[in-house]
């Protein structure tokens, strides 16, 4: 279930009325082909994909359950057709980003997950890096083996971070929206955020989506380990609807905003959604 309010306004809406794609036991052949255009739409966004680019020999496979959709997947994110899209030409950090966003379906939550797959890429390689994601306890405890990935952060789960809910709307601008037309370009969203360890604002799609002034890319320091990292006295206002108060019965409830401190904004989303209420927005507050 869905965590906020705003779902048609932040362009979630269609994803709520869709739910998971997975390929159940005894699937058909029409079952399969709309498994693979999920993966499609999911990896490569609205761009449109023509016959000759189709991955004819993985789709295949699929189709005559030589390989699960794990390996569907993984065939799409290493195959030219990825690469040509959202590798050749785009900043690594940008690369990155969109692997998580594609691949866990999820933002990174901080810089060091970033530095991490910078790392593997430079040593082993870019089929590295992808297998890194793909054979990961995280992708296996979400997708498994038949589950097209999706976008988890829309949706609270345990061992998420708080940030990554407020991150993701960097990443994800709108069902309709391309990841190659964005304004941002090639630059990367987050790297700045990352650097500074610092949570942001959701940004409905409307809203502009990156900052393009020059140098918004990882900071040098941070590629070295030694940013320095914490928000101390960082506030934030959390906007709530429909949470139970104490005492009042489930049937009555209320609307309501808190200032959190950093440190505390995890905890807090985690006991709005125990008691039933959903987060509207969460945005810095003026103090």
């Amino acid at each position: 279930m869905l965590i906020t309010t705003a779902a048609s306004r932040l362009g979630t809406l269609p994803f709520e009325e869709t739910g998971q794609v997975e390929l159940r036991a005894n699937w058909t052949q029409d079952d399969a082909k709309y498994v693979i255009q999920a993966v499609y739409r999911h990896l490569l966004g609205n761009d449109y994909l023509m016959k000759s680019e189709r991955l004819t020999g993985a789709e295949s496979l699929l189709c005559n359950g030589y390989i699960s959709v794990r390996e569907f997947v993984r065939a799409v994110a290493k195959s030219e057709l990825y690469k040509n899209k959202f590798f050749y030409g785009n900043f690594q950090t940008r690369v990155i980003e969109l692997q998580f966003k594609h691949l866990l379906g999820r933002a990174p939550y901080d810089e060091s997950e970033v530095i991490e797959h910078l790392d593997r890429y430079e040593n082993e390689g870019y089929d590295a890096d992808v297998d890194s994601f793909m054979d990961s306890e995280e992708y296996q405890a979400n997708f498994g083996d038949y589950v097209v990935p999706y976008y988890r952060s829309f949706v609270y789960q345990p061992g998420q971070r708080s940030t990554g809910f407020t991150r993701i709307f960097q990443l994800y601008r709108g069902y309709a929206n391309s990841d190659r037309a964005q304004m941002g370009g090639r630059l990367s969203r987050l790297a700045e955020e990352l650097g500074r360890n610092q949570a942001t604002s959701v940004r409905p799609p409307s809203a502009d989506s990156v900052s393009t002034r020059k140098g918004n890319t990882t900071p040098n320091k941070a590629l070295g380990g030694s940013t320095p990292y914490g928000q101390a006295g960082k506030v934030y206002r959390v906007e709530v609807v429909g949470m139970a108060g104490p005492g009042y019965p489930r049937v009555r409830r209320t609307n309501t905003a808190f200032l959190v401190p950093y440190e505390q904004l995890s905890a807090k989303l985690q006991q709005v959604n125990r008691m039933g209420g959903r987060v509207s927005s969460v945005t810095p507050a003026s103090l």
